[in-house]
């Protein structure tokens, strides 16, 4: 068994995987610290490693693409202070480091672990049921389906359309992106037949992120969704081949021949029609809608 312990946090390895506890000192972050103790199977593991500092050095685990549904909802978006899989190393303990690095990495070579990406989780994801606010809502997420509330800071236009319940089976996709710069961060849910391209702050099944406290606590809410969404890996494997094109109709274009412009009139019009659906669902707010309409209608 090899062990490490830091006021970052304690890493045991015990020979079919490692068990990482947060430490209690202020510097773990608020994600580290709810997610808890965290169990990574070595099959899980591509790869360990160890790099010194002047000051602090900084054990890694790096898993396998696919593995862990927090690295997949989160893009490995995540800053040092919240990720789990980083641990600060005081200079007086690089040695016991190098000793943790070693025993992986001869693990991994005995048990001859593939470091390729998988199709299946291989870690549980966050526990349910959880509740987290920030931004401009709270995501809750009970394993079944997710409710998202708004409040007094939602753009009135989103706040409108109310609280949305959205079931599991209805999602396809989730992706947390912290707040960087002047740019806010997200935590978005793609659901079936109904797309949307339009920012957070009117996406009616995204919760917009302003760089707070808690906002990395909604990556927890990411992380427990995609774990029981289907593996991208194993469904893109699964979705059936592309059809063989059908031969063109005599008198119609060739295959990648322009197709007539289309009628500017009629091309206004639709987009009239298109934002008065974005109004209508509250994607755009009464001022955006009559601008853009403005807009359109100068063009006419």
């Amino acid at each position: 068994m090899a062990e490490i312990i830091q006021k970052d946090g304690t890493w045991v390895f015990d020979g079919d995987a490692l068990r990482l506890t947060p430490g209690r000192d202020k510097n773990v972050g608020l994600l580290r610290r709810s997610l808890g103790e965290l169990a990574v199977p070595l099959r899980a593991l591509a790869g360990i490693s160890f790099e010194q500092g002047r000051k602090a050095g900084r054990l890694r685990l790096r898993l396998r693409d696919g593995a862990d549904p927090l690295l997949l909802a989160t893009g490995g978006r995540l800053a040092e202070p919240h990720d789990p899989y980083l641990l600060t190393v005081e200079p007086d303990r690089y040695g016991v480091a190098e000793y943790v690095v070693d025993e992986v990495r001869n693990a991994l070579l005995l048990e001859q672990v593939p470091s390729d990406p998988v199709n299946t989780y291989l870690l549980p994801g966050p526990a349910v049921p959880l509740s987290v606010s920030a931004g401009d809502g709270t995501a809750s997420f009970d394993g079944e389906q997710v409710r998202l509330e708004w409040n007094w800071k939602t753009e009135d236009a989103k706040a409108a359309a109310g609280t949305r319940t959205l079931p599991l089976a209805d999602i396809t996709a989730v992706e947390w992106q912290p707040a960087v710069g002047l740019d806010n961060g997200h935590l978005r849910f793609t659901v079936r037949n109904a797309p949307t391209k339009a920012p957070a702050k009117y996406d009616p099944h995204a919760v917009e992120l302003w760089g707070f406290k808690k906002d990395p606590l909604m990556a927890l809410v990411a992380a427990a969704v995609q774990a029981r969404l289907p593996h991208p890996a194993r469904a893109a494997s699964e979705r059936p081949a592309a059809l063989p094109a059908a031969a063109p109709a005599p008198g119609s274009p060739a295959p990648g021949t322009p197709a007539p412009a289309e009628d500017e009139h009629d091309a206004l019009l639709r987009r009239l029609r298109e934002l008065g659906e974005l109004h209508r669902t509250g994607v755009l707010t009464d001022e955006e809608f009559a601008l853009a309409k403005q807009a359109v209608l100068k063009r006419m």
